[in-house]
């Protein structure tokens, strides 16, 4: 899996230097049984057993960890990019309109 970070991403991870990262995928049900898909890049915490992620490292060495459920979805190839306004920013996933329908609907 080959992931790059855009401009705004690495700028924001010098900002936020954490030793690795994670690519979390949530599916939970809501009120009326309908699925819900979440995909979440949050700072690796240790707290939580990872061993079946998939490995990526970005070009400059960063480390993420991907949710297999979301590493069976995602392109061979994606980028990071940064979300969110003001104090809610946060990395993101960079996708075409199908390449999201595909990780979160499939």
């Amino acid at each position: 899996m080959r992931l790059e970070l855009d401009e705004r991403a690495r700028e924001w991870l010098k900002a936020h230097e954490g030793e690795a990262w994670a690519i979390d995928y949530d599916v939970h049900r809501c009120c009326g049984g309908g699925k819900i898909c979440r995909v979440v890049v949050r700072e690796d915490d240790g707290k939580r057993s990872r061993d079946d992620y998939v490995a990526a490292t970005a070009p400059d060495g960063t480390r993420f960890s991907i949710d297999p459920r979301a590493a069976r979805r995602l392109p061979s190839h994606f980028t990071m990019t940064v979300g969110g306004l003001g104090p809610r920013k946060h990395l993101d996933l960079e996708l075409s309109g199908e390449e999201w329908g595909d990780l979160l609907y499939t």
